[in-house]
């Protein structure tokens, strides 16, 4: 699964063109595109322990530096789909879902088609209208994937052709230009599905559906209310809808009489430095009615509710009486915080002149300790965010993680806790400052920041196996993650714990261009799968560019590198010098003893770095050796 996926990412563009070439024209060129990528988005295997087939042992050949048995997998799940794509219909065959128009990718109000070649293009696909399928894929496979004759005939049988000798005999009738090759005019921008130009569709007809869509969802509308009259109706009378079971431990939960209440100092003493210590805090603790509601809600929220959970974290209702963390007003809201052992769950309904309906955001949070207990989201508007902070959190402070120098600036907290409101960089447009907060207790201090969730993420640096937190850390640090902040969006909403930046290596670059750095991040979750890796090429900067974003030259979500199960990474960029000259740059963590490239160029280094001379758009591949001699493969 994992090499077919890869596959797919990396030969996307590829994979499209072969099945927009295969699929049949009488399908006219808007939908055609649309077809091939939905063919390629759904050609890998299903379920994540999918294993690949083997070819009796036989090596299909496929692009270098693509995994042989999954790159062949997928493509000829592509082949086989549009061939059955262009079979007709028939009244006692079960018909195939590829023959009718696709769910994903849909485009409204716009045609899309690939841009126009020159006479030579619009001849070849003039001649290829006039292939069978079998036999456009088989020009395809010879032209694109620069297959033999076996080969193609091995990957036809594959994907179903009854007759691929046939198929390659009507592919060899198709003669090219002289001065132009079977290659050069597929890989055009005539047969690009991903490279395409848009034009309106006829704006008339679309008028008149959508007049006639909005009486139809009128006269739904109307049927609906009408139904919903008699009786108790369908619609809830509040927030929670209405009751789907009947338990005596789930009626305890929802009694607000139960709630678990830790006192103000149990913190001190407990063994535990985690939500599960902190106090009851707010000024509407006593408001049992709000309590009622906000249960009433977790446990079965209603239409009218918004309900948001982090990825991994169990959506429904409390497993016993819950842990109450805060309940109080915020803004315009009334806030109420709760705490399962499991879940960290935020209840916001707004006040009487505020619109808008009851929010729930559920956020996983087991395991959490000392360092990720340190503050909740309690509040989040058009003008910032509110945290309510941890009982051992002595102050709270706000910086600006793109100006390293700059000083943090002290919050105001309330007698509960809850800090003034902080501008959120999830909210931001440009990224023009990130500005993170700051707490201070416990001999500690720990730089937390806003990925969109009611849990902030903390931000850490250092190697994988002894990180230390951004404020106690060397002054490289916020300097580097000043590079870095403005990547962080990309891990936004996918339940973050922590997001650990380190510089594995500095390299002086060729032609006397400075020393450029190498920096790792590595975001973990709560519930630990899904971490996403990133590697950065920041070459050396001076004035107003000093601080700019970093380059991502790799990245991956299922790697373990950078982290405390594999603490090593080797990525590499193709570089070009201040002289015009193109190099390729590849750097690894202290425990890589050797580097080596191979496909486009060629050249191996000793040591962690490697610099060898390349030209524009070169595709190489990167490997290293480690002290005990295994090999290791670049991220990407």
């Amino acid at each position: 699964m994992e090499q077919a996926e890869a596959a797919l990412v990396e030969h996307y563009p590829r994979l499209v063109r072969t099945a927009y070439l295969v699929l049949p024209p009488s399908l006219g060129r808007n939908r055609r595109v649309l077809t091939a990528h939905w063919i390629v988005q759904r050609s890998l295997p299903r379920g994540r322990a999918a294993r690949l087939p083997q070819a009796g042992g036989a090596r299909v050949p496929a692009p270098r530096g693509t995994a042989a048995p999954g790159y062949a997998f997928v493509r000829g799940r592509v082949l086989r789909q549009a061939l059955d794509a262009g079979l007709p219909l028939r009244r006692r065959a079960w018909p195939k879902r590829v023959q009718f128009p696709p769910l994903l990718p849909q485009v409204w109000g716009l045609r899309l088609f690939p841009r126009s070649g020159g006479a030579d293009e619009l001849a070849l696909d003039q001649g290829l209208s006039a292939l069978s399928g079998a036999a456009r894929a088989a020009y395809a496979l010879r032209a694109l994937e620069g297959l033999t004759d076996a080969a193609v005939r091995q990957v036809l049988s594959g994907a179903g052709v009854a007759d691929p000798h046939a198929a390659l005999a009507a592919a060899d009738g198709l003669r090219t230009p002289e001065g132009r090759t079977a290659v050069d005019l597929l890989e055009s921008p005539e047969f690009d599905p991903c490279s395409l130009q848009a034009r309106p569709t006829d704006l008339m007809r679309r008028r008149r559906h959508a007049k006639a869509a909005l009486a139809a969802a009128a006269a739904v509308l109307v049927s609906g209310t009408l139904l919903s009259l008699p009786g108790e109706g369908w619609a809830p009378a509040e927030a929670a809808a209405p009751l789907y079971a009947r338990h005596p431990a789930a009626e305890a939960a929802l009694d607000p009489a139960r709630l678990q209440r830790i006192g103000a100092q149990a913190w001190r003493s407990s063994s535990r430095t985690d939500f599960s210590v902190w106090p009851a805090r707010g000024s509407l603790t006593g408001d049992r009615a709000l309590l009622r509601r906000a249960l009433a809600v977790w446990a079965r929220p209603g239409a009218t509710v918004q309900v948001s959970a982090t990825p991994g974290t169990p959506p429904g209702p409390p497993m016993g009486a819950p842990q109450l963390l805060f309940a109080g007003e915020v803004g315009r809201a009334r806030v109420v915080v709760f705490h399962d052992g499991l879940r960290v769950v935020r209840y916001a309904e707004p006040d009487g002149g505020a619109s808008g309906g009851p929010a729930l955001d559920l956020a996983r949070t087991d395991a959490a300790d000392a360092a990720t207990a340190g503050a909740l989201l309690v509040g989040r508007g058009s003008g910032g965010v509110r945290y309510l902070t941890a009982p051992w959190v002595s102050g709270a402070s706000a910086r600006d993680l793109l100006d390293p120098d700059a000083e943090p600036r002290t919050l105001r907290r309330d007698a509960h806790g809850v800090t003034e409101v902080l501008p959120s960089p999830a909210a931001a447009r440009e990224c023009r400052a990130w500005p993170a907060l700051e707490l201070s207790g416990g001999g500690a201090r720990r730089l937390v920041t806003d990925l969109g969730e009611i849990v902030p993420a903390r931000l850490t640096w250092g190697p994988p196996l002894s990180v230390g937190d951004v404020p106690e850390a060397p002054e490289e640090a916020r300097t580097a993650w000043a590079r870095t902040a403005c990547l962080l969006p990309t891990m936004r909403s996918n339940g973050v714990r922590e997001v650990n930046a380190w510089r594995y290596t500095r390299q002086w670059l060729p032609e006397g261009n400075g020393r450029a750095a190498w920096v790792c991040t590595r975001a973990e979750t709560w519930r630990g799968a899904g971490g996403r890796v990133l590697a950065q090429f920041q070459p050396p900067q001076s004035g107003p560019a000093a601080r700019s974003t970093g380059v991502v030259v790799a990245r991956s979500e299922v790697s373990p590198a950078c982290g405390p199960r594999d603490p090593r990474v080797l990525a590499g960029v193709l570089w070009k010098s201040r002289t015009g000259q193109w190099y390729v740059l590849a750097a690894g963590s202290e425990d890589v003893t050797s580097v080596r490239a191979s496909g486009g160029v060629t050249g191996s280094a000793g040591g962690n770095h490697l610099v060898v001379p390349a030209r524009q758009g070169v595709r190489v591949e990167l490997d290293g050796r480690l002290a005990d001699g295994s090999r290791m493969r670049a991220l990407r």
